[in-house]
């Protein structure tokens, strides 16, 4: 179903940029607004290649960003950066939470943070860990986090962040399998100085979501840059041949989801 109101919706943006809703408290995944066009990090240069579909100026009112590192453009850009500011509460790791300032509070693994429902409840925001890249690789590529989301009456979802790790997502299952949604990102991005996905490919995508026995899955992060080496026609096939397809939910830029 398409923009209707339920206990968790999630509109695809583009890129690791998510609105999602749950349990009435708005939520937004790593914040990206720039246009197409190269973007210089370090001795490398990543390419964007499409415009952003939406700026900040009209994702409206948001309770807190989750934010799985701020090191790479294609987590958080320019635009992402300003967004920031007009947010209440962001929720990330250490290292970015001292480089951003402001409202960007450290969420360690396995903690939890509790967000105020319109009902009266909470939600509970729990950081869960990543790994971006291959063993070993942690200090070139960064820290990186994922998120759980969970609260009385309300689906359990499973938000990875860049994570390549299936050990990593074992972790994660055996304290929240089975989950109701897995946002996960994909793409299986590359760096040609580290032999490695530094995300999840489809294939590694379908089993992540066997792991987590999840009950329906949303893709992220797996087009608009010219680093990533798999998607959109890669994720499909993939889901399919692990029996996972009527499971998946690929959306198109700007399409909203109820779950």
């Amino acid at each position: 179903m398409s923009g209707t109101e339920s206990l968790l919706n999630v509109r695809y943006l583009g890129g690791p940029s998510a609105v999602v809703r749950i349990g009435g408290v708005r939520l937004v995944t790593d914040p990206t607004f720039d246009p197409a066009g190269d973007y210089p990090l370090g001795p490398r240069t990543l390419v964007k290649t499409s415009d952003a579909i939406t700026g900040p100026g009209d994702i409206g009112p948001v309770d807190a960003v989750l934010l799985s590192h701020d090191q790479h453009p294609d987590n958080l850009d320019k635009g992402g950066r300003a967004f920031l500011a007009d947010v209440p509460l962001t929720l990330t790791t250490e290292t970015a939470a001292g480089r951003l300032g402001g409202t960007a509070r450290a969420l360690p693994n396995w903690e939890d943070v509790e967000i105020p429902r319109p009902d009266g409840g909470t939600l509970r925001v729990t950081g869960v860990p990543a790994q971006h890249g291959p063993d070993g690789t942690e200090h070139i590529t960064g820290p990186v986090t994922g998120f759980v989301l969970s609260g009385d009456g309300l689906p359990t979802v499973y938000v990875s962040g860049d994570n390549a790790s299936l050990d990593v997502v074992r972790a994660i299952a055996d304290r929240f399998a089975p989950v109701d949604v897995a946002v996960l990102f994909m793409g299986a991005a590359r760096n040609p100085a580290l032999d490695g996905d530094l995300t999840l490919g489809s294939v590694a995508a379908a089993e992540a979501a066997g792991i987590l026995r999840a009950g329906q899955v949303v893709p992220l992060h797996f087009e608009g840059w010219a680093h990533f080496t798999e998607g959109r026609d890669t994720i499909a096939p993939a889901f399919a041949a692990a029996g996972l397809d009527a499971r998946l939910h690929l959306l198109k830029q700007g399409e909203e989801i109820g779950l």
